[in-house]
Parts: C-alpha cells; structure tokens; sequence
C-alpha cells in the first residue's frame, strides 16, 4: 500500500472524482452498465483508501 499520506490522499480524490464522472456520464441504456459499474467501483476503492488512511 502507498505510505505517503499525501499520494494516497490524492489518489482517492481523483479516483473518486473519476468514479463519480462515470456514473454522472453513463448512459441510460443497457450498456451503460458497464461504466456505471466501473464508477461503482472506483468510487469503493477511493473511499476504501481515505477510510484506511483515518485509521492510522
């Protein structure tokens, strides 16, 4: 995992902000799924790194 607290707290901002772009820009029909989903995720692992970054 990334010890500078900076890095990581950089990397969650943009993975969060690119999590939630995707999710915004997705489309309304089936395949807009995908990147939906891909927002999902991104958005889990930006908040799953800030929420490890708080415990220590």
């Amino acid at each position: 995992m990334i010890r500078n607290r900076v890095v990581r707290r950089s990397l969650a901002i943009v993975l969060m902000i690119a999590g939630g772009l995707l999710m915004f820009l997705a489309p309304p029909v089936w395949i807009g799924a995908i990147p939906f989903a891909l927002g999902i995720v991104l958005e889990a692992v930006g908040i799953g790194i800030e929420h490890r970054d708080g415990q220590r």
